[in-house]
């Protein structure tokens, strides 16, 4: 074969490297005073939010933090996102530190990266105090408050605001090589210590670019466009926010931040600000909707992105009945994150597309998504043939930082490993049916946790639910649920059971899918994200 032909260059060509800081020609030039808000706190343009950033590189060539690892610590607010551009656009690591996160696990997260600063809001303060005199690598600190007249601690630099305003009005933003490594994050609720996953400039530009694609195709439902005013309600230090902060400026609409995630501060900002899209776990939204500050609330239109967890078919009817566009968006911390998203087609909506919305989804723009054997054969799109899923796309993570072994499980036979099982039917719909370590094997069959979690959250006086397998010496292992009822509700095991046994004799789920074992509790385990956290069930119950 002839070998492939390169374009010729010309000398004077200018290369254009996908770096963070591309992303802000589009909204500056057509939105540049469309506004940002952080709470009821302030209110900018998006000129300004280009000073600001400017104002931000020249802060990090005086501090000497060029191409370090700067850490921040912050509740979502406009600092963070300030933080998103302009410490990837210095050449800098933007590192999100997970503040849910134990003390010690934060220190190991700090100094596994090698940050070189923190960027810390005051309320964390007695976190980093705790951890301070540990920290291996950092050398700079820097307040972030919302109060301008608070007291800076010893050793500190000084306050953002401050420093801000004493930086140059103008930093030019390097050009450099696009595959830059652009951030840091650490995935928890897995075994062992936390991994790092990272991610460079070029893909969380393909990723921008692949979400507002995929969502602009979307001709009804689902759809995401200037229009719009965006909400984050997933923590901007997990995922990037899902990477729609960065999706949400390159398009010019209004954004909203709302610092911690109180619901009658949320449901009040969704009002008062016009809030039309936003993203979530399961546990928010379903606190959103059992807060009373929701029961007046007008949310009408406002479509919402389900992930992290399965999105409950009880949840998504409980939303939709209050006018609520949501649907599923499925990924992972080494995904970027979106690989799928459940929209819906424009012929299938109407009052029964819960079904769809509550599936996986079909893939993102550039995800070549497979599900398969163990023996990395693909399986048939008939909807039922189960196997691993399977992903390949311009921006999953290359690996785990400083953790070869890791990486190379992670991307075995050249694809990257969800752990998640799945089919996908005829018209490419994924439906993931559980995670690999927590599908049950029981009378000789597999049963899925997550299709038994659903159907037993359908009862109208479950609140929440969580099934794990234990052991059993006659049928090797058997689902175990565990509910929260609704308040004021009721219900006893025998009759979750009977309406767990009616789905099975109905032909939805096998018989082997009825718990033996149901316990009623007040709280579910979950991770520093809002996931269930089976694992620490199983542990607890061992």
């Amino acid at each position: 074969m002839k070998s492939a032909e390169k374009i010729v260059v010309t000398p004077s060509a200018y290369a254009y490297p996908l770096l963070i800081k591309q992303l802000l020609h589009t909204p500056l030039a057509i939105a540049p005073d469309q506004e940002i808000v952080y709470a009821d706190q302030l209110r900018y343009t998006y000129r300004d939010f280009h000073g600001r950033v400017q104002r931000f590189g020249g802060l990090i060539d005086r501090l000497h933090l060029e191409g370090e690892t700067i850490a921040v610590m912050d509740w979502d607010s406009h600092r963070y996102l300030e933080a998103f551009f302009a410490v990837p656009m210095s050449g800098s690591v933007l590192q999100t530190v997970n503040i849910r996160l134990a003390p010690d696990q934060i220190l190991y997260t700090l100094n596994h990266a090698k940050a070189r600063a923190v960027f810390v809001n005051a309320e964390f303060l007695p976190v980093l105090k705790a951890i301070r005199d540990k920290l291996e690598t950092v050398h700079t600190f820097v307040l972030l408050s919302d109060d301008a007249q608070a007291a800076v601690p010893d050793g500190f630099a000084g306050e953002y605001e401050a420093l801000l305003a004493a930086s140059p009005a103008r930093f030019d933003f390097p050009d450099f090589d696009e595959n830059t490594r652009a951030t840091t994050f650490y995935t928890t609720g897995t075994t062992g210590l936390p991994k790092g996953v990272y991610f460079s400039h070029r893909q969380l530009v393909l990723h921008t670019m692949s979400l507002l694609g995929i969502m602009g195709i979307a001709p009804q439902q689902g759809s995401f466009h200037r229009d719009d005013v965006y909400m984050p309600l997933t923590p901007m230090f997990h995922v990037h926010a899902w990477g729609f902060p960065y999706a949400a400026t390159l398009a010019g609409v209004k954004q909203v931040y709302p610092g911690r995630y109180v619901p009658d501060t949320l449901i009040k900002l969704i009002e008062t600000e016009k809030v039309t899209f936003s993203h979530c776990v399961p546990t928010i939204m379903h606190m959103l909707l059992s807060s009373p500050a929701a029961e007046k609330a007008d949310l009408k239109g406002w479509k919402v992105i389900v992930g992290g967890s399965a999105l409950p078919t009880a949840l998504a009817k409980a939303a939709l009945e209050r006018g609520i566009d949501i649907f599923t968006g499925y990924g992972m911390s080494e995904t970027c994150p979106i690989l799928s998203l459940a929209h819906v087609e424009t012929a299938d909506l109407g009052d029964d597309d819960t079904a769809v919305r509550t599936k996986t989804g079909r893939p993102n723009l550039l995800v070549d998504l497979r599900t398969v054997t163990p023996e990395m054969t693909d399986l048939p799109h008939d909807g039922k043939s189960v196997g691993e899923v399977v992903v390949r796309a311009p921006w999953l993570t290359q690996g785990y930082l400083d953790n070869p072994v890791a990486s190379e499980s992670l991307w075995q036979g050249g694809w990257l490993h969800t752990q998640d099982i799945g089919h996908i039917d005829a018209r490419g719909y994924l439906q993931v049916t559980d995670r690999i370590k927590d599908v049950i094997k029981t009378g000789g069959e597999w049963v899925s946790s997550l299709e038994i979690e659903d159907i037993i959250g359908r009862h109208p006086a479950v609140a929440e639910v969580a099934v794990i397998g234990v052991k059993d010496e006659k049928w090797g292992e058997r689902p175990l649920a565990m509910i929260v009822l609704k308040p004021g509700q009721s219900a006893d095991a025998a009759a979750i059971a009977a309406h767990v046994k009616a789905y099975a004799e109905q032909g939805h789920i096998s018989k082997y899918g009825v718990p033996d074992q149901i316990r009623f509790v007040d709280s579910l385990a979950r991770t520093s994200v809002g996931k269930l956290n089976k694992r620490a069930m199983r542990e607890a119950l061992s």
